[in-house]
């Protein structure tokens, strides 16, 4: 996301865009309905530990392993083939992010790094850096034009300040922006997804939108589906209006999806099944 010739608050700026302020109000009041439930005041700890591991899950499924919920709970070993790493690496970041949080808005760039080297548990020299023009970047879901070595650096920069600088915008617009903008960038040889999405979450616990983690939007994401999440993406890349505020109401809707599943955690756990 380019901010030449924008407004001092660029984030702000995105969420006038037709829509925007809809996804917005409608995230807020779910977020609302699922931290007034009952079973918060008292439980909310294994509310947080369950939408965690699905969150998990979710985040692996859209980077190509797509394990069912009750496999990734019980196996302990993630070693051993790719998909296997990718629910391990998945599970490693949604742990991270709740350590990232005071970090964030001083060093995002910091917390990336450190994003990328739990993600890739250190297999590479190339761990917790940008990559350099030449190095492959193993990525299968997002098909687009990959970016030179300096446009990421001087796009993550631009973001870093952007988050350092602070936004009157809605929590849901900055995380879809960090969101968006690490996907279309994938400034790691590895991971991107993975640590796109843990950066989302992190935005989201951390603007106090959903402070006690229990509205994972990596579950929302993807049950929309990898073709939905990609096509999406490609809006926020056009950079127009209409492409942003689509990516934006998806990003809206995976939250949503994530609510209701934490929701249906507090149904059964009210009538104890969970």
């Amino acid at each position: 996301m380019s901010t030449k010739g924008a407004s001092a608050d660029p984030l702000a700026t995105l969420s006038s865009l037709p829509g925007v302020a809809d996804s917005v109000d409608s995230v807020r009041r779910a977020v609302d309905r699922v931290y007034g439930h009952r079973i918060m005041r008292r439980r909310s700890n294994e509310v947080t530990s369950e939408a965690a591991l699905r969150g998990a899950r979710g985040s692996a499924a859209l980077s190509g392993a797509d394990w069912a919920l009750e496999e990734v709970r019980r196996r302990t070993d993630f070693s051993g083939d790719d998909e296997a790493r990718t629910v391990g690496a998945a599970l490693r970041l949604t742990a991270e992010a709740g350590q990232l949080l005071s970090i964030w808005r001083q060093s995002p760039l910091r917390v990336l790094a450190r994003l990328h080297l739990v993600a890739a548990a250190g297999r590479s020299e190339e761990v917790g850096r940008p990559r350099r023009d030449g190095e492959p970047v193993d990525e299968t879901l997002i098909d687009l034009p990959l970016p030179s070595a300096d446009e990421v650096a001087a796009r993550l920069d631009g973001l870093s300040q952007l988050i350092i600088a602070g936004s009157q915008a809605p929590a849901l617009v900055t995380a879809a922006v960090v969101h968006g903008e690490l996907l279309a960038l994938r400034p790691f040889g590895s991971h991107n997804g993975l640590v796109a999405r843990a950066a989302e979450r992190i935005v989201l616990i951390g603007s106090g939108l959903d402070p006690k983690s229990i509205c994972p939007a990596e579950v929302g994401h993807a049950e929309q589906g990898r073709l939905a999440y990609a096509a999406a993406l490609e809006g926020y890349a056009s950079g127009t209006p209409d492409g942003m505020a689509a990516w934006i109401a998806h990003c809206g809707r995976s939250v949503e999806l994530g609510v209701r599943e934490s929701t249906a955690v507090c149904e059964a756990l009210q009538r104890g099944a969970a």
